[in-house]
């Protein structure tokens, strides 16, 4: 859905989270405190994808300094947990990672958002939360995307009680779309955070309950962990793509690396005269993606505990010369872009995690992704909380070179070590133009978060797509590992037969992720949420 503005713009993967930004906006809030009041909201009303129990990274641009500011509140691994706590016989076990006390990781939502709010927003914690409050208390009509998660996980929701309390009916049967949710015990649970702080959350009875639940269902965080769990602002990330300055996050997030050594690569071809998702257009992009992507499983983990090395990675010498080993006419053996090979051949699946981007009429930016990992995190509950808690503990390495259920890998780099943050897909961008910020844009679905968001800006940028344009077109997907490029429907038969004679290996799949953009063109605002997962954009 596309919307227009000259004062701000919100565009998110739920109508009701990007009116509660927009809600904000017009009583005067600025762009962070937008931001913070859509991701609370859209915890309540998007809860398969994300939630308090969860954590993210958001990405902020300041106008009036011209500064961008990188704020990490990814989950953590607690204390107790060890290199091969996920390893049972020599062997991963992934059903350890995926359900379950031990895939766990300790959240860093709540934390995240109050820590953006203090610093750059001039809202207090209770007014950008009564939106989410009120869609707890008083419910909501289910949508599409909420409704069909609940029906593919119906099984796993009836085998935890607290979880069928609130998304099945007395019977059994999902609740579908259009009938009402309610969740009282998370509209107390926000109630409380908003009366006491983000304290409320990570010490006394919220704090004592997720502790006691976690370790019901097999888990190690303790309330030390939640107790001493710190978002960390960091540095971000800088690229040019033309005359445009691209910014986006740094470790422990891939993406933002990701996305800016494929735009390394592409760099010094004319993508326009090329055409639009052509043969040759498509293939490059794909060459390039198998290369990033290769170089994450190598490279990237936690950067408080390895050392990433993004300089050389992004470095114009080593972009050109991958860009140098490029086929016009042919992909090459998977070996020939890196040596950590997987036999999981099954493409991504879009399970879960949310993205939001915000402007306002001062020019400020942010972009935002939320998430509890897969469809209902890892199926614990806090008990009475109403905490739906993430397992963001596959998205480690759980052994070199075994794919996670994204079909990702990785080494040492990202193995499971206390304290550590997981290495993440999610990729908030925000791109400027002489200062302004022209671009907010981000993504969910797993890898397909990266392949989507470069495309959407490419979409943007090179092909001079609207917001909606950009984010509807239809678009592919490489990571390296498997071997197989996944393309979208949209994309011609006749492109994707020249690929597969090139010697790609085709899948076509039916969506892949869902991005939200914010533009700004002419001093005015244009948004589109992606219709692969609904959602709105709500401009004022």
């Amino acid at each position: 859905m596309a919307a227009w503005g000259t004062h701000g713009m919100v565009s998110s993967e739920h109508r009701l989270a990007s009116h509660a930004g927009v809600e904000i906006l017009q009583r005067g809030g600025n762009a962070i405190d937008a931001a913070v009041a859509t991701a609370f909201a859209v915890c309540v009303v998007n809860p398969a994808s994300c939630g308090i129990g969860g954590g993210g990274f958001m990405l902020i641009y300041l106008a009036k300094p011209h500064r961008a500011v990188a704020l990490d509140y990814r989950e953590t691994a607690p204390a107790a947990a060890s290199r091969d706590m996920f390893v049972r016989d020599g062997k991963a076990v992934p059903e350890l990672s995926r359900r379950g006390g031990l895939a766990v990781a300790v959240p860093g939502e709540v934390a995240g958002l109050a820590a953006a709010l203090r610093r750059y927003g001039t809202r207090s914690l209770a007014s950008v939360l009564e939106p989410a409050i009120g869609y707890a208390r008083d419910g909501f009509a289910v949508e599409d995307h909420l409704a069909a998660a609940i029906a593919q996980n119906v099984d796993a929701l009836r085998a935890t009680p607290e979880l069928a309390r609130t998304y099945l009916h007395a019977d059994g049967s999902p609740v579908r779309a259009g009938e009402l949710l309610q969740q009282p015990a998370l509209a107390a649970t926000l109630q409380r955070i908003a009366d006491a702080g983000p304290a409320a959350f990570y010490r006394g009875a919220i704090a004592a309950s997720i502790v006691r639940s976690i370790a019901a269902a097999g888990g190690v965080v303790s309330m030390a962990d939640l107790a001493g769990y710190q978002p960390r602002w960091r540095q971000p990330l800088y690229g040019a793509h033309g005359t445009d300055t691209v910014i986006t996050m740094p470790p422990p997030s891939s993406g933002g690396g990701v996305l800016l050594e494929i735009l390394g690569i592409l760099g010094r071809d004319d993508l326009t005269a090329l055409g639009w998702n052509s043969p040759t257009y498509t293939h490059l992009l794909a060459e390039a993606m198998q290369h990033a992507f290769a170089d994450r499983a190598e490279y990237y983990g936690d950067p408080d505990f390895v050392r990433v090395p993004l300089a050389q990675l992004l470095a114009p010498a080593n972009t050109a010369a991958l860009r140098s080993r490029i086929s016009a006419t042919r992909t090459l053996d998977p070996s020939a872009y890196g040596s950590q090979l997987a036999t999981h051949h099954d493409a991504a699946v879009d399970h879960g995690t949310s993205h939001l981007s915000v402007m306002d009429s001062a020019g400020n930016a942010v972009a935002c992704t939320t998430t509890i990992n897969t469809a209902f995190g890892s199926m614990v509950v806090a008990a009475d909380t109403g905490i739906v808690l993430n397992n963001e503990m596959d998205d480690f390495s759980a052994q070199a070179g075994v794919p996670n259920v994204y079909g990702l890998v990785g080494n040492e780099a990202n193995a499971v070590a206390p304290h550590k943050r997981p290495l993440s897909s999610m990729t908030p961008i925000i791109v400027t133009h002489n200062g302004t910020a022209v671009l907010a844009l981000g993504g969910s679905g797993g890898p397909w978060i990266i392949s989507g968001t470069v495309e959407v800006l490419l979409n943007a940028l090179d092909f001079g797509m609207d917001a909606t344009a950009a984010v509807t077109a239809a678009r592919v997907h490489d990571q390296w590992a498997p071997a197989v490029l996944a393309v979208e429907p949209g994309i011609a038969a006749s492109t994707q037969q020249a690929l597969a004679r090139y010697g790609h290996l085709v899948k076509e799949v039916p969506a892949m992720g869902a991005i939200q953009v914010v533009r700004r063109q002419n001093g005015a605002l244009d948004g589109a949420a992606d219709p692969r997962k609904g959602g709105a954009a709500e401009g004022w």
